[in-house]
């Protein structure tokens, strides 16, 4: 296992460390110490690698993850796991703005709460919040499944594609073309999936599941004036 002290040593020099990493290197582990709220830790990893970040970190961490396994003890800023690709961020704490925006695969998972517009634009990724999200969360988001075990704030999934939203608590509010949708077997079947992946004991029958209504898939004349 390698350490790095951010208090001792830039975090440039980190993730250079880490982007040395070749697909037969030897070295797959990594220690962040201090940490201190600093921005860009980690970010940009493109092999499977386990980094573990002790502490709070700033934004954008592990942006553009693919294939490693970073976990975050603490809290983080805005747009932690940014355009993730693939592998695991796992933040024990909460999470501000924006986590896993425009994210593409792979799964986030935040123990605690997320502030607004979690899964923006989302694109493939499975986000599980073990706690609340806030406002306008999975906005324009277009594949990929968002989890809250808690509960949502305004305009949830507004201007939604096709991600499949599970909220086991209470929605402030539906966002534009977001509606209600039955929750049949096999989207029981999905949740349960995810859940397990993210290890949170939760039972899958009790959330609510939430989509597109295909509404504003095409332009339509009648509304014209509202353009």
């Amino acid at each position: 296992m390698k350490t790095f002290d951010l208090s001792q040593t830039p975090v440039r020099d980190l993730n250079q460390a880490l982007h040395d990493q070749a697909a037969e290197c030897v070295e797959r582990e990594f220690d962040v110490l201090h940490p201190n709220g600093q921005h860009n830790i980690a970010c940009g990893i493109d092999q499977n690698l386990s980094v573990t970040v002790h502490g709070h970190a700033g934004y954008f961490c592990a942006g553009m993850n693919k294939k490693a396994t970073v976990t975050v003890h603490g809290n983080v800023g805005q747009g932690v796991a940014e355009n993730m690709m693939s592998g695991t961020v796992r933040v024990k704490g909460d999470a501000s703005q924006a986590a896993g925006a425009t994210a593409h695969g792979g799964l986030l998972v935040i123990e605690g709460n997320a502030g607004a517009r979690c899964g923006i634009s989302m694109k493939g990724v499975d986000i599980v919040v073990k706690g609340n999200v806030g406002h306008m969360s999975c906005f324009m988001g277009q594949a990929g499944s968002l989890v809250v075990c808690g509960d949502a704030g305004d305009a949830l999934g507004d201007s939604l594609y096709e991600v499949h939203i599970y909220v086991k608590g209470s929605v402030k509010s539906l966002g534009a073309d977001c509606v209600e949708k039955d929750m049949r077997p096999e989207h029981i079947e999905e949740l349960g999936n995810l859940l397990s992946r993210a290890g949170i004991d939760e039972d899958p029958a009790r959330f609510k599941r939430y989509g597109s209504a295909r509404q504003l898939y095409n332009f339509k004349v009648d509304n014209a004036a509202a353009y």
